[in-house]
């Protein structure tokens, strides 16, 4: 058996309860997310669709030019497979004006900006929608930093934060999503040709492999080599994760008062309940 392996039942359950808890203490009932044709973006949409209903769950699609129709086609099977509602805004405008002003040419810096790009466009639409805006980031990529910050990344609640690739890919075959979705290569869709696993140099399985006993289990460095993973693997994921530390956390706040925000003053949303 699989270490990594979830009840799939029980964790739909207890996703949904959070989504419904957590929007619920902010005053929300609806859930809008940015819905890419990958496999996170489907799971984070079934769990809000079961949490709230599909009238009350928002998706959206944000291509821009170069992006490759089969996203797009990819997000209308999971929208009509989960029967919600989808609207597409195209970010090209808004991404090219301020890319060509610049001249910018690297393809990191154009990812980062249409990452960040449609974060706007979901906070002004969750605004219209009276929703919350839905994560999508799974502990595998949050772990190794493989997100934009205050792109991707950003959102008001993640359902998906505490499950790594491989319990995604559990998740999606318990909630019946579309097989093209489940198994295809994840891709960020940032530029042609790209896929995340290129870029990481590494898969998502041998990433999962090695995170479980590092994180979960707190394997050192030598109980990790001892279990058979290579020195250089390891000590190259642990960079990772320590060099992306900034992108987990709330920014820090100097501290001059008796009560600093996340600091003394942690309460609860529900306080004043």
């Amino acid at each position: 058996m699989n270490p990594l392996d979830i009840n799939p039942r029980l964790a739909t359950d207890i996703l949904v309860r959070f989504l419904r808890e957590e929007l619920g203490s902010a005053g929300f009932s609806r859930a809008i997310l940015g819905l890419s044709g990958g496999i996170d973006s489907a799971v984070s949409a079934a769990l809000a669709v079961r949490a709230f209903g599909p009238e009350e769950v928002q998706g959206i699609m944000m291509p821009y030019r170069t992006s490759n129709p089969e996203s797009e086609a990819h997000a209308r099977l999971v929208a009509d497979a989960l029967d919600m509602p989808v609207r597409k805004v195209d970010i090209s405008a808004m991404v090219d004006g301020y890319l060509d002003q610049e001249s910018i040419p690297a393809n990191m810096r154009r990812g980062n900006a249409m990452a960040r790009a449609r974060m706007i466009v979901l906070y002004d639409l969750s605004e219209e929608w009276r929703g919350l805006v839905i994560g999508t980031s799974n502990k595998t990529e949050m772990l190794l930093g493989y997100s934009t910050l205050f792109g991707d990344s950003a959102c008001a609640v993640n359902p998906l934060g505490d499950l790594y690739k491989h319990q995604v890919f559990q998740l999606a075959e318990y909630l019946e999503l579309p097989d093209e979705v489940i198994h295809k290569a994840p891709s960020a869709d940032l530029f042609e040709g790209q896929t995340d696993e290129d870029e990481l140099g590494f898969s998502y399985a041998e990433a999962d492999k090695l995170l479980y006993p590092m994180v979960d289990q707190r394997y050192n460095e030598a109980q990790l080599i001892e279990a058979g993973f290579e020195p250089e693997f390891v000590r190259m994921v642990a960079k990772r994760i320590i060099r992306n530390q900034y992108k987990r956390c709330l920014p820090p706040i100097a501290k001059l008062s008796h009560r600093t925000i996340n600091q003394d003053f942690r309460y609860l949303r529900d306080w004043l309940a």
